[in-house]
């Protein structure tokens, strides 16, 4: 694959899998890629090798007894604990509290990098899908550099635990399923970087 069609690719599938863990499955943002996932053979065109692809589809269209903008609620919102909370801070700051110090090294970063990213409410930047949806953004405008940075220093040191955790606590086919491919996808992105990720000790 070139370093085109990689850079594409990846974009393709950040964007993808930022929308599912960002917004609410019955969103204008979401309800397409749910229905995709759901009932076509997407795991085809997935840009990953397909080992694993199709159990990981086979799981996304098991019926559930919890609709999923419930789980969706129960996993991303509340009002209960949350079992995997998609916040770096979280994850990364000893006290396990939101806007943390790594939140804090991420808006210095932005703003050192001249990057603008609008949160839909008062909410830490440092967001799973939030920050899945901005590395598309970064690959789309052809900030590589950035987008590498973002990555190794931002979401991959804590990435791996927290969507090991979803995905075993998840609770519903569709999003354990989604926690896997995330897994999977975000394992590629890290073979193929050129920085090393950054090492940072985790707190959960």
């Amino acid at each position: 694959m070139n370093d085109v069609s990689r850079r594409d690719s990846f974009a393709f599938s950040a964007r993808v899998l930022g929308a599912l863990f960002y917004f609410t499955p019955d969103s204008p943002q979401a309800a397409p890629l749910v229905t995709a996932l759901t009932t076509t053979d997407w795991y085809q065109d997935w840009p990953l090798e397909q080992s694993g692809l199709l159990a990981i589809a086979n799981t996304m269209r098991e019926t559930a007894d919890e609709p999923l903008p419930d789980a969706w609620q129960r996993l991303f919102i509340g009002p209960w604990a949350l079992p995997a909370p998609p916040w770096g801070s979280v994850w990364l700051d000893r006290e396990s509290v939101l806007f943390g110090d790594s939140t804090l090294a991420l808006r210095q970063w932005m703003r050192d990098n001249s990057i603008a990213f609008e949160m839909q409410q008062n909410e830490p930047e440092d967001h799973f899908g939030t920050l899945l949806l901005l590395a598309a953004w970064l690959a789309e405008n052809g900030r590589h550099a950035e987008c590498d940075q973002l990555l190794a220093w931002h979401l991959l040191p804590w990435s791996q635990r927290f969507l090991s955790v979803f995905a075993q606590e998840a609770n519903h086919p569709f999003y354990r399923a989604l926690g896997q491919l995330a897994l999977l996808t975000l394992a590629d992105w890290q073979s193929s970087l050129l920085i090393p990720v950054a090492e940072k000790p985790l707190y959960r």
